[in-house]
């Protein structure tokens, strides 16, 4: 959700600021600052076979029917400072899925990086115990040590850049489109991944900590002396 809480909210501040700080980084090839998020998606086929206008070449159809062919969860990263972004579909929302998403981004993306700064929510697969359900322990603890997770506020999604990313997406490529299976999905979500990282070079964050104590301070209690 994007939401800010109407009133005094220290467990939202917390969790902001935190965020806010990490944002506020300077770029460190070593540490890069990586954000992610998962969306759920209803797969959809037209119901009947569209017609081809002659006349003007344009496509009829039949908009108002169509046959569900099941969800699928898509998964977002994208380093804001580095530059790129990368959307994929699994058939599932699992804590296996989510485990593997953390190998390939420590030991394909990043294998020389010293620690990958995760930004994220806290869904309940969002965490490393997911990896030690995935992996054996070993494996699970080597994993977990190359990371260094802040979660953003409950239903403050506004704070994690991949949820932006995924707003870009659905807008730009998702919605009023039908899409039928998980494979078609990954073809849409690789070919805007790869355009939108030619045309994009990044995300300049410039909301601060110090920024968030002016605009948003009904949301700091206030002291007992």
């Amino acid at each position: 959700m994007w939401c800010i809480p109407p009133k005094q909210n220290a467990e939202f501040v917390a969790h902001m600021e935190d965020v806010l700080e990490v944002y506020a980084r300077p770029y460190d090839e070593t540490k890069p600052v990586v954000c992610m998020d998962e969306k759920p998606f209803q797969l959809l086929d037209d119901e009947y076979e569209s017609i081809k206008m002659s006349e003007t070449n344009h496509i009829k159809k039949y908009d108002c029917e169509y046959e569900r062919k099941g969800s699928c969860s898509i998964f977002m990263f994208t380093e804001p400072l580095g530059s790129w972004r990368e959307a994929s579909a699994l058939p599932q929302r699992r804590a296996v899925d989510w485990a593997n998403k953390m190998k390939w981004l420590i030991d394909d993306v990043y294998p020389d990086a010293d620690k990958i700064v995760l930004v994220m929510d806290n869904l309940n697969t969002h965490t490393t115990a997911s990896l030690y359900k995935t992996f054996n322990p070993k494996e699970a603890l080597r994993l977990s040590q190359k990371l260094e997770i802040h979660y953003t506020p409950k239903h403050g999604s506004w704070l994690d850049i991949a949820e932006i990313e995924l707003s870009a997406l659905t807008i730009q490529s998702l919605q009023n489109n039908r899409i039928p299976s998980v494979e078609k999905l990954n073809d849409t979500l690789l070919a805007w991944s790869s355009d939108r990282n030619k045309r994009q070079k990044g995300v300049s964050w410039h909301f601060t900590s110090n920024d968030a104590r002016i605009k948003l301070k009904h949301l700091y209690p206030e002291l007992i002396m």
